[in-house]
């Protein structure tokens, strides 16, 4: 079988690997990081989310990312520097208005099929990555948002999700440590949480028994490619430099992967969109019962709440466009603590972990599957904030194309 070389060791190289693990091939990885799933895949906010499917190419999305401008506890937040990478990314991003619809449907497809090979392979794998099946409760606190949501529930059902309107007083059945007025909710019960990191690296040790080799604390040079074969020239942390050749390669290195399709004459409009998260450890008995269960989105805050084992609850949103900055501020911190604060009151905050994470987005918000320019070179990359989500898929459908190829 064929050597294929996978760069990115997060949760869309991994699955990748794995995909192509099964189908028979010979499988390298190439990390640059000491462990698997240590940047965008390290502290997301754990669901697994065919709910939140919508793409965000829309006229209100615009109107309210313009309203956020100025305010640094905005969840939405945009660094006004101009970059011509920024300039081109948001002018993609605002002529994919017109397949709002259409991607929405279609994204939503994807998460649909994503879970299930994500559950199988797990449980093939004897995988435990706290994965809890008691959906996502999106929570609305207007009228004019519930309305909007039902707008988009017609979407996601067209493409073969079902979600159920609930009243407050069933929002409260379902999630009673849930604090807050609210005007209603949409209930997916077929959504579900887990802990991305712990599956990550689990289906990284599957990948290494399957025969696949992982090379961590791996930086890449440089990439050379033909129709024949790839050459990739990898540094340690010594600086030390060594040449592989291979047959195929398929680039999974999220924010990175736009750099990387330049150096082979390959154009993606990947823009790093950072994400924020607090976790939050429920250390006694009084905090566990006062943290919620059911996995929670809310809308206006556009936060998200996951219950991940007994001990832990993790918090994340937000999107802040400030180039390739990993810095976690304080003020993109602090309404995460307050929103705890406001909806679990009687969750201690005394101690949070927080951290942030570079998402790889595309500007019409689908991921990336498809061959090079170079007929040797495969991408998946470009998930933005659904790596989760969909990289299950995406590595089955990679995995197909480079068959056909072949064939």
């Amino acid at each position: 079988m064929k050597k294929i070389a996978v760069l990115g060791g997060g949760i869309t190289g991994i699955t990748t690997a794995y995909a192509l693990l099964r189908r028979g091939f010979h499988v390298t990885v190439y990390e640059s990081r000491r462990y698997a799933a240590m940047e965008a895949s390290y502290a997301n906010g754990a669901q697994i989310s065919a709910s939140n499917t919508e793409v965000w190419n829309s006229l209100p999305t615009v109107a309210k990312g313009l309203k956020w401008i100025f305010r640094k506890d905005a969840p939405l937040l945009v660094n006004p520097k101009p970059s011509w990478h920024k300039l081109s990314w948001f002018g993609e991003f605002l002529a994919a208005i017109p397949n709002y619809a259409d991607n929405t449907s279609k994204t939503t497809r994807m998460a649909i099929a994503a879970r299930e090979h994500l559950y199988s392979w797990a449980e093939a794998e004897n995988i435990d990555f706290d994965l809890k099946h008691q959906g996502i409760l999106h929570v609305y606190r207007t009228k004019a948002e519930f309305d909007t949501a039902a707008k988009v529930s017609k979407l996601l059902a067209a493409g073969g999700l079902a979600r159920q309107a609930v009243t407050p007083e069933e929002m409260h059945s379902l999630e009673p440590a849930l604090k807050g007025k609210f005007y209603g909710g949409y209930y997916t019960p077929s959504d579900s949480t887990g802990d991305i990191h712990k599956y990550t690296q689990g289906l990284a040790l599957a990948c290494q028994r399957l025969g696949g080799k992982i090379y961590y604390q791996q930086e890449v040079k440089t990439i050379k490619a033909n129709t024949q074969q790839v050459q990739v020239v990898t540094a340690d942390c010594t600086d030390a430099t060594e040449e592989h050749r291979y047959d195929q390669i398929v680039i999974c290195a999220g924010t990175a992967s736009k750099q990387l399709a330049a150096s082979l004459g390959d154009r993606l409009n990947i823009y790093p969109v950072k994400g924020y998260s607090i976790t939050l450890p429920l250390n006694d008995e009084t905090n566990r019962q006062a943290a919620p269960n059911v996995s929670l989105l809310d809308e206006a805050t556009k936060l998200v709440a996951s219950r991940l084992g007994d001990s832990r609850l993790r918090i994340a949103g937000t999107a802040e466009y400030n180039g390739y900055n990993q810095d976690i501020r304080a003020d993109r911190i602090q309404p995460l603590v307050n929103w705890v604060e406001s909806c679990f009151p009687e969750v201690s905050t005394e101690e949070i972990i927080p951290w942030a994470g570079l998402r790889p987005m595309m500007p019409d918000m689908l991921p990336r599957v498809m061959q090079g320019k170079c007929p040797s070179v495969f991408y998946n990359t470009g998930h933005g904030h659904l790596g989760w989500t969909l990289a299950a898929v995406t590595a089955e459908m990679v995995s197909d194309l480079i068959e056909q190829a072949l064939a």
